[in-house]
């Protein structure tokens, strides 16, 4: 039995501990007994796995243009201390990344060898992470992930719902695009990756794509709330950190990797939605 390191305990560390405790001998690793930025406890965190998955980061996007230095230290400098150490024992590394990375140069699905551009200090501390673990040398594989959600944190699809339970009409951004994707596809995609190994840069979302005011449209339909939806523009909701407009990822590479077919973000967004109704 492989002995599986998830280092952070958020939304997607929690699903994958639960969804690979069948087949692996999982530790977990998080705040506030363990410190990625630590380099004496992340090499202990290194030696007692044969595999390590990276959920860690900072994702406080706006708070994150204030507090660059603590940022650039969790996404940045932490992977590469993390792939120092993977290289120097051989162990194998997955490590989660974002389509904060991009930043609206195209309006196409984005290919993982198009151009980065990150529009805030969040995703370039998230770029850099990914630059320094790859200049590592050690064997890793990185899956950029995009608009996470899942039972396991406050995301887009709860805040959504929470305010369509008790206001009559909501405001949502129509100009964002990208695929809703469930941290259970996503655990599922890591459990792939760890019976495989494959080395680089994968991108891995649910099929299809909307903008945000569609995914909200979808929840409400689902539960047959009378909230009225109002669309409008990223511009109505100012903020310290941009987001990309284009969130749409180009799958093609993972998809000749995964042992299953990416489901369609809607049919994904009703199996969660099932679940907790």
């Amino acid at each position: 039995m492989n002995r599986l390191t998830i280092i952070g305990n958020g939304m997607l560390g929690r699903e994958l501990a639960a969804a690979a405790a069948a087949g692996q001998d999982v530790t977990v690793y998080d705040l506030p007994d363990f410190d990625i930025t630590d380099r004496r406890q992340l090499r202990q965190a290194v030696e007692a796995a044969d595999c390590i998955v990276n959920c860690a980061a900072y994702t406080n996007v706006d708070q994150a243009e204030r507090e660059r230095e603590l940022c650039a230290a969790v996404n940045a400098a932490a992977p590469g201390m993390l792939g120092e150490l993977a290289a120097a024992t051989g162990k194998y590394v997955i490590h989660i990344s974002t389509d904060f990375v991009f930043g609206d140069l195209t309006d196409a699905p984005q290919r993982e060898t198009d151009p980065p551009h990150p529009l805030s200090v969040y995703g370039a501390t998230k770029l850099e992470g990914e630059r320094r673990l790859l200049a590592s040398g050690c064997n890793c594989g990185i899956i950029r992930v995009e608009w996470s959600y899942g039972a396991y944190g406050g995301n887009f699809i709860s805040k959504i719902l929470g305010l369509a339970k008790k206001l009559p009409e909501l405001k949502v951004v129509a100009d964002q695009t990208g695929s809703p994707t469930w941290t259970g596809d996503m655990a599922r995609a890591i459990l792939d990756f760890l019976g495989t190994r494959p080395a680089g840069v994968y991108h891995f979302a649910a099929a299809g794509y909307a903008t945000r005011f569609e995914v909200a449209a979808a929840i409400i339909r689902h539960f047959g709330l009378k909230t009225r939806l109002i669309s409008c523009s990223s511009s109505e909701f100012p903020a310290p950190a941009a987001r990309p407009h284009n969130s749409k990822f180009d799958c093609t590479a993972i998809d000749k990797i995964l042992s299953f077919r990416r489901p369609a973000w809607q049919d994904a967004l009703e199996r969660f939605l099932d679940r907790i109704s």
